[in-house]
């Protein structure tokens, strides 16, 4: 019998432990930067941006965020609820074709016994899906196997947001 294997992703040891929560908002620190690239954000546009998932559960998993603090959809504005759904049909697009993936889940968490990592600031979630991509290393190891880095995946859709926004 061969001996184990180790898979290793010590990346994660951050989010397990719950060193990444910080005080304040990260969306609202995230929507007054100017540090793009390494906030991962792919587009802004109408007070709404596409941030990759710093802790994805497959390539390619990224969020869509109105720039303004608000808790949940019905405390939207109607232009920022349009706003929201223009990126993220733009980040649909950017998906297929960057990623080049069958299918897409997509939704949002409110609260945490949600399963909310950001409490408080509404997000949604795009997650891109191809034939096979789900593997028993979730449910029995509580582990993910992303097959590629964050900086790749950037590099991969960044440029099909811009051409489909017109940046």
């Amino acid at each position: 019998m061969s001996a184990p294997q180790s898979l290793w992703a010590p990346w994660r040891s951050a989010y397990v432990n719950g060193s990444t929560r910080a005080e304040g908002c990260l969306f609202c620190e995230m929507a007054g930067s100017s540090e793009d690239e390494s906030n991962l954000v792919l587009c802004r546009r109408r007070g709404v941006f596409a941030v990759l998932n710093r802790f994805p559960y497959i390539n390619g998993h990224l969020m869509v965020v109105p720039e303004r603090h608000a808790g949940l959809l019905g405390d939207l504005g109607p232009e920022e609820v349009a706003g929201l759904f223009e990126v993220l049909a733009l980040a649909e697009r950017a998906l297929e074709k960057g990623m080049k993936c069958s299918g897409m889940n997509g939704g949002w968490n409110v609260g945490r016994c949600a399963g909310a990592g950001v409490e408080g600031h509404i997000h949604l979630h795009l997650l891109p899906r191809w034939p096979g991509d789900v593997n028993f290393m979730t449910p029995v190891a509580a582990t993910r196997v992303l097959s590629e880095s964050l900086e790749t995946t950037y590099g991969k859709l960044k440029p099909w947001f811009e051409r489909e926004a017109g940046e």
